[in-house]
């Protein structure tokens, strides 16, 4: 009886804290027709053999239908197999030691630099008023020497991310808070608030402890608590070192699709502090108030996840190259190329959030490339502020994915004022390399308009899915694996605009819903899948994954299956002919390092 009544207790205090996060509203009947075909084996065989004759493999199919039911599995004790008050599954896993030691790269000199962290920590100064990029204190950015060229913090300016707004002063107490689609949470291990994507930090404090009770309740039973479930939304937390985030959403994205949002999230925070200054302070000061250190940055993390609900790159994994023909972009290549200086390692030309070209240095790409992950952050840094429009910027940079522990120094600035499409970023290893990189800069600017180069990036556009040539298809995204040396550079994918019936912000994201559901399913950790056909009320999609390729396609809803199977050959050959002018082949090197270092390792700045 006493076990019994101790289980009770449990189940009773878990319920109290998952209904403060997620309060229990009626559920919403959801009207769905869809009529998924569960077999295409033997009809999509010939598409391989025609476009790629060595593709083989297994080739599973399944349907789409709605939700999952939801069970209750992995609980995280043997007394708590239910929650009668609210329907839920927690999954957890067991705690990973977690180490805070510092990873290689980091030089003598930052056992010297952590006192200072220490030192910043006590002083009890107020540093909410201003935002320094990348770096622990303005302090900090006067002993390296470093500074803004034109302009003040780009990041410290009023004002937010272009194209999205603020939600720093909405009413965490109405009913249209808790109908957003998706609230994103960070907190410290301490429970203090960091970020919210919608209303004030203060204001959810007492949310973000009962979140920070909830994960220290599954920590006592030598367990991790991974997901939360309910019949409307899905609760996903994720530590990352001294840091708690929590993402907790209506839509139909799957557990590890949230995940990978929030590990964005982490990494844009890493972006601008590093990992190593992160985990120095809540060493020395558990409680410490990072927001000291991210006032202004706000804007940064809200652009961020704007653009994950927007932009397809994020959920491929890949940059989308904007389409130009090989010869011009190779002429900008050789540019890029000519322009160079010792320490300089990559040198990216983005025109209309879109890349044009990248050069990297040699011996960077033997044991390392950029990821699409540490580029997707720079372009939502690049466009969060106006202000890098105003002039020559110089500042240091975390690339997460690349090292997470040490700082790149970039040189940002457009080349097309007042319209400020086209920009270029110039990464170095170097701290005192300001003026050497802006001197590579002329020298691009002279050689583009030698060459009428901007005119030719400003007639430069995405192209119509009507150019593809294929009746009945809407909309596509591709994702090509057979690039040239694929594994040493960037994951690209291509994809046209989207048009009618997709011309709504509301159509879009639908789209993209289902595009997400489909990824989901293709590649499920229980079950992957090569192939998914989809017959739903407006459209009929396809995804296929194959060792070549992975491509997701929308059609008109009355095509038959006959006629997706000859659209998709057909697309496949069009992309073909077109994959010099839609993707980067092979990316341009240079050598300007003299006696080089290993590119993970003290060849870069330190935080």
């Amino acid at each position: 009886m006493d076990n019994m009544d101790k289980g009770d207790q449990e189940r009773g205090t878990m319920d109290e804290k998952v209904d403060s996060i997620i309060p229990t509203q009626p559920a919403q009947t959801v009207s769905q027709v869809s009529n998924d075909v569960i077999s295409l084996e033997n009809d999509a065989d010939h598409i391989v053999e025609d476009i790629f004759p060595d593709e083989g493999g297994d080739r599973s199919v399944q349907g789409l239908d709605g939700h999952p039911e939801v069970d209750f599995v992995n609980t995280i004790s043997e007394d708590v197999t239910q929650l009668p008050a609210l329907p839920l599954v927690i999954q957890t896993e067991e705690v990973p030691d977690f180490d805070k030691s510092i990873s290689a790269g980091m030089s003598e000199t930052d056992s010297g630099k952590a006192s200072e962290d220490s030192a910043l920590v006590d002083n009890g100064h107020d540093d909410s008023g201003e935002f320094v990029v990348a770096v622990l204190a303005r302090g900090k950015l006067e002993e390296q020497g470093m500074g803004l060229k034109g302009t003040s913090s780009p990041l410290s300016e009023t004002g937010t991310a272009l194209g999205a707004s603020s939600h720093r002063d909405e009413d965490v107490t109405t009913e249209s808070w808790r109908q957003h689609r998706k609230h994103v949470f960070v907190l410290s291990e301490a429970g203090k608030p960091i970020y919210s994507r919608y209303g004030s930090e203060e204001a959810l404090s007492s949310t973000m402890g009962v979140m920070m009770a909830l994960v220290s309740f599954v920590q006592s039973g030598d367990n991790v608590i991974r997901s939360v479930y309910s019949d409307e939304h899905t609760v996903v937390f994720m530590q990352q070192g001294p840091l708690v985030l929590v993402s907790v959403s209506s839509s139909r994205q799957s557990e590890q699709q949230l995940r990978d949002e929030l590990l964005y999230v982490y990494n844009q925070i890493v972006s601008m502090l590093t990992q190593a200054s992160i985990t120095r302070i809540f060493e020395h000061k558990k409680n410490y108030d990072l927001r000291r250190l991210l006032a202004g940055s706000e804007k940064i993390l809200d652009g961020l996840l704007n653009l994950v609900d927007s932009d397809p790159s994020f959920l491929l994994s890949a940059i989308h190259c904007l389409p130009i023909s090989s010869s011009f972009r190779d002429s900008l290549s050789q540019i890029l190329q000519k322009a160079i200086t010792p320490n300089l390692v990559f040198s990216i030309l983005i025109a209309k959030n879109q890349l044009l070209t990248i050069v990297q240095e040699k011996m960077v790409i033997e044991d390392a490339r950029l990821d699409p992950a540490d580029l997707h952050l720079l372009l939502n840094l690049i466009g969060a502020s106006s202000a890098f429009q105003a002039g020559e910027i110089w500042t240091p940079i975390c690339l997460p994915s690349f090292n997470p522990d040490c700082y790149f120094y970039a040189y940002i600035s457009y080349l097309d004022p007042p319209d400020c499409t086209v920009c270029l970023l110039l990464l170095s290893t170097d701290k005192e390399a300001f003026y050497a990189v802006a001197e590579c800069k002329r020298k691009i600017e002279e050689a583009m308009l030698a060459q009428n180069a901007l005119s030719s990036i400003a007639k430069a556009q995405s192209y119509s899915v009507s150019q593809v040539g294929v009746s009945d298809l809407r909309h596509f995204m591709y994702k090509p694996f057979d690039i040239p040396d694929n594994h040493r550079q960037l994951t690209q994918f291509t994809s046209p605009e989207m048009e009618a019936p997709y011309n709504s912000d509301e159509e879009k994201l639908r789209l993209l819903d289902l595009y997400r559901d489909l990824h989901s399913r293709i590649h499920s950790t229980s079950r992957p899948l090569k192939l998914i056909y989809h017959v739903a009320e407006r459209e009929t999609l396809l995804a296929w994954v194959t060792s070549k390729f992975e491509l997701y396609t929308c059609f008109s809803p009355l095509v038959t299956k006959a006629c997706a199977i000859n659209a998709i050959t057909k697309l496949l050959r069009w992309v073909k002919k077109e994959e010099d002018r839609l993707f980067i082949r092979y990316p341009p090197k240079y050598s300007t390092t003299p006696n080089p270092k290993s590119s993970r390792g003290d060849a870069h700045g330190q935080p």
